[in-house]
């Protein structure tokens, strides 16, 4: 993957996500699969889901988005480097559920409200 980035902190929050993506695969392989992409390489989704953050992850189950409350007001994806392993896989399971329910919009199991500022 070829990507540029126009700062520092971009590259530090790729690197960081790409961490804990790599390092929870291998636990979350029954139910959930890890897709890197380079938006700069395929643009089809950039405007429809505003993928223009450093490091964005997005849920889907049988083509579908899934969308998730982490309490920040946006629902479509994850913005900023979780760094905690496991406060991922809980995140991937409660979105795994909730689709496998046929449910659009899951509630996360923690609050992130007032722990990530915008």
């Amino acid at each position: 993957m070829n990507a540029t980035y126009d700062t520092p902190r971009r590259l530090i929050l790729n690197l960081e996500m790409d961490e804990v993506l790599s390092s929870v695969a291998e636990t979350i392989k029954n139910f959930a699969v890890i897709y890197l992409v380079d938006i700069s390489e395929v643009p089809d989704f950039n405007t429809m889901y505003e993928l223009y953050d450093p490091s964005t992850v997005m849920f889907f189950f049988r083509n579908k988005h899934i969308m998730i409350d982490l309490g920040t007001g946006n629902n479509n994806k994850i913005n900023w480097a979780l760094k905690d392993k496991q406060e991922f896989i809980d995140i991937v399971e409660t979105v795994y559920r909730g689709a496998r329910k046929g449910r659009g919009l899951v509630i996360a199991p923690k609050d992130y409200s007032t722990k990530y500022r915008y």
